[in-house]
C-alpha cells in the first residue's frame, strides 16, 4: 500500500457502562471504570499515532462519553465529533453503509459505536493480509473499550468486505 493513499479506519468499542435502574438502554452512563479506561484509549490512540481527522459516534450516552474522554485526551489534536444516529445499534453492515458516506478528504476516521456491530463490522473489512494475532483475539471477544485498527487504499464509498488491512487489536485500560 502507497503510504500517500492510505486511509485508516479506528473501531472503538464504548468503554465499560452502567445500567441503573429505570434507565433506557440509550442513556446509559459510563461506570467509574469506563471513564478511566476512555481515557485511557485516548491516550492510547495519542500516543501510538493513530489521532483521527474525523469521529462518527454514536448517540448513545455511553458513546458520547467515551468519546469525550477520548477527544480529552487527544487535546488540541482532537477534531470535533460528529454524532451519527444509525451507529446506535447497528449491523456491521449497516455500520459500514454510513462510512461510505464519509467525504474522501478524511484520511483517518474513527467510529464509536456497539456490540455486535463494532466486531461485525472489524471482521467484515479485515482481509487475508490483516494481523493474524490481532484478528483472532478480537474475533475471540472484542470487550468494551477494544480499539480495531484498519488500512486501506480504497475510497470510503467503496469499502464493502476484506479490503483493508487489520494493523492492530487493542484494549487500553487504566
Amino acid at each position: 500500500m502507497s503510504e500517500h493513499h492510505v486511509k485508516r479506519l479506528i473501531i472503538m468499542r464504548h468503554a465499560k457502562a452502567d445500567w441503573p435502574l429505570g434507565v433506557q438502554d440509550h442513556d446509559r452512563p459510563l461506570e467509574p471504570r469506563g471513564h478511566r479506561d476512555a481515557a485511557a484509549a485516548g491516550a492510547w490512540l495519542r500516543d501510538s499515532g493513530n489521532v483521527p481527522d474525523f469521529i462518527l459516534c454514536s448517540t448513545a450516552v455511553r458513546t458520547r462519553q467515551t468519546c469525550t474522554w477520548v477527544c480529552e485526551e487527544l487535546g488540541e489534536k482532537a477534531p470535533t465529533p460528529k454524532l451519527e444516529s444509525g451507529l446506535y445499534s447497528a449491523t456491521g453492515r449497516r455500520m459500514l453503509t454510513v462510512i461510505n458516506h464519509v467525504p474522501e478528504t478524511v484520511t483517518s476516521l474513527m467510529v464509536i459505536s456497539h456490540m455486535p456491530g463494532v466486531q461485525d463490522l472489524a471482521l467484515l473489512l479485515a482481509d487475508r493480509d490483516s494481523d493474524q494475532t490481532a484478528y483472532m483475539d478480537m474475533a475471540e471477544h472484542y470487550p468494551t473499550s477494544g480499539i480495531t485498527v484498519l488500512e486501506s487504499v480504497k475510497p470510503w464509498a467503496e469499502l464493502d468486505g476484506q479490503d483493508a488491512r487489520l494493523v492492530s487489536f487493542e484494549v487500553p485500560r487504566a
